[in-house]
């Protein structure tokens, strides 16, 4: 059988988190990001299980008692010990590919976007959970850098990236292009990938992961973020991006079907005033739903919308992220979702 990175909407055993601690730089919002996350686990818990690493055993048990607190079922729950930098699971938590039909977990080196941040404890973190059986797969590791935003997977062979994440020479300086995708041919079964050379959001330190961007909704759509007003820097960059969309083609030759996104009005920190990354491509998939991250925004109504229109089948569940883009992510950027077969 054929190696498959999984697509997003693959049935889930769960989803991963990174707890913050008050030493990391969510220290001045910690209260509003635990409770960011504790609507995120309360409204997964819901439809599958939710793995939390916590940085400590005495966190651990305050989140055991939060969330039994909250009716969360402890079955729902899986807390594992282990220390982090960063609560960035989508970056440094586990890829998954079923290779022969069964579950293999990717763990690919994080240097915190380039060498920008401390990335030691969260590199190490999906060695530490495997260390302590959370998972039931074997976990492989690779010492590419890669993070789980930069790419999207249609489950059937075709990458959705950015050339400006991939070919930045912050990551794999000794690699090309053609090295890239050959790397990626051998270990996730990916058969072309689709380039885009435009998008970024100010405030992004991840050098315009797709996952801010662009989306698979499933192996024919793709759900992407337009700016429609000129005066925003973003215009002209975003335009060019969705041209590129437009261009591409499915196996078949036909044109992708395309949702565009809203654009929400600017966000800025209060503290020094520079824009920050709000987007609604930064949803995540989860058995049965979907969780839109909002930003008290009157185009939160209109992102709701077209996410029901590109998922009819699942409930749209919106999540306040005003808190994440604080630091720089969102929504899905806080989650990595683990396939059925993945968790011990």
């Amino acid at each position: 059988m054929p190696t498959t990175l999984l697509p997003e909407w693959h049935r889930q055993d769960g989803v991963q988190l990174t707890w913050p601690t008050p030493q990391s730089d969510w220290a001045p919002l910690l209260d509003r990001i635990e409770a960011t996350l504790e609507a995120i686990v309360v409204a997964v818990a819901r439809h599958e299980r939710v793995l939390i690493a916590a940085g400590d055993e005495a966190t651990a048990e305050q989140l055991r008692i939060r969330f039994a607190n909250l009716g969360v079922d402890n079955g729902q729950l899986i807390i594992a010990v282990a220390p982090s930098d960063d609560t960035w699971t989508r970056d440094h938590g586990p890829l998954a590919v079923e290779r022969d039909g069964h579950i293999t977990l990717l763990d690919y080196r994080f240097t915190g976007w380039g060498g920008k941040f401390p990335a030691e404890r969260d590199n190490a973190l999906t060695r530490a959970l495997r260390d302590q059986s959370i998972f039931a797969n074997d976990v492989e590791t690779h010492e590419i850098v890669l993070e789980g935003g930069a790419l999207e997977s249609d489950g059937q062979g075709t990458l959705l990236t950015t050339e400006a994440c991939l070919l930045n020479k912050n990551r794999n300086p000794h690699l090309s292009r053609e090295q890239i995708e050959a790397h990626l041919s051998e270990t996730m079964g990916i058969k072309r990938v689709l380039w885009l050379s435009h998008g970024h959001l100010e405030g992004d330190d991840t050098d315009s992961h797709i996952d801010t961007l662009a989306r698979f909704c499933n192996e024919h759509t793709i759900a992407y973020v337009r700016c429609d007003e000129p005066s925003d820097p973003h215009y002209p960059d975003l335009k060019a991006m969705e041209a590129e969309l437009h261009a591409l083609r499915q196996n078949d030759g036909t044109p992708y079907t395309l949702i565009p996104l809203p654009w929400p009005r600017a966000c800025f920190d209060p503290e020094d005033g520079h824009r920050l990354p709000a987007t609604y491509a930064n949803f995540l998939i989860i058995n049965d739903a979907v969780l839109l991250p909002t930003y008290a925004d009157p185009a939160d109504i209109e992102a709701l919308k077209a996410l029901e229109a590109a998922f009819p089948d699942r409930t749209i569940i919106p999540i306040d992220c005003r808190s994440v883009i604080r630091q720089h992510g969102s929504l899905h950027c806080l989650t990595m979702q683990l396939p059925c077969g993945t968790l011990a």
